[in-house]
């Protein structure tokens, strides 16, 4: 329970039009609570995965490790048409930065990174759409 697994918050909107938060644990397949507020879905979800937990280890189910920051190299290659190449390099180039940079920086503003994780001081990371603001925690 102490180990840092992820925990991606979301905000959510009923059929009806209320809103709420979920929680969700990466690692956990299933762990996922709901809450008014983010931090009551952070404390329902740890709940959850109480439960789940208890559940793997009576079924004699293995119980994934949280995925630590050194399982990711901050390196990998992505396949883009030529077209697109050739507008970043530009825009790149008329913003006096690299390639890299540039591209870093529009992946980061796309998920909204970096953001504080509590207690951690490293940054949050965001889900792609339909959900709106999401958080990871720990």
């Amino acid at each position: 329970m102490e180990l840092p697994y992820a925990i991606v918050v979301v905000h959510d909107v009923d059929e009806d039009g209320s809103g709420g938060w979920v929680a969700e644990v990466e690692e956990l397949p299933g762990a996922i609570s709901q809450g008014r507020t983010p931090q009551d879905a952070v404390e329902r979800v740890r709940d959850a995965m109480r439960d789940w937990i208890a559940v793997a280890l009576e079924d004699g189910v293995a119980i994934p490790e949280p995925r630590a920051a050194s399982d990711f190299s901050g390196r990998f290659i992505v396949r883009v048409p030529s077209s697109l190449h050739m507008d970043l390099a530009r825009t790149a180039d008329r913003e006096g930065v690299s390639l890299n940079q540039f591209v870093m920086g529009a992946l980061a503003g796309a998920v909204g990174w970096p953001r504080t994780r509590p207690g951690r001081g490293r940054s949050k990371r965001a889900r792609g759409a339909p959900r709106s603001s999401p958080l990871q925690g720990t």
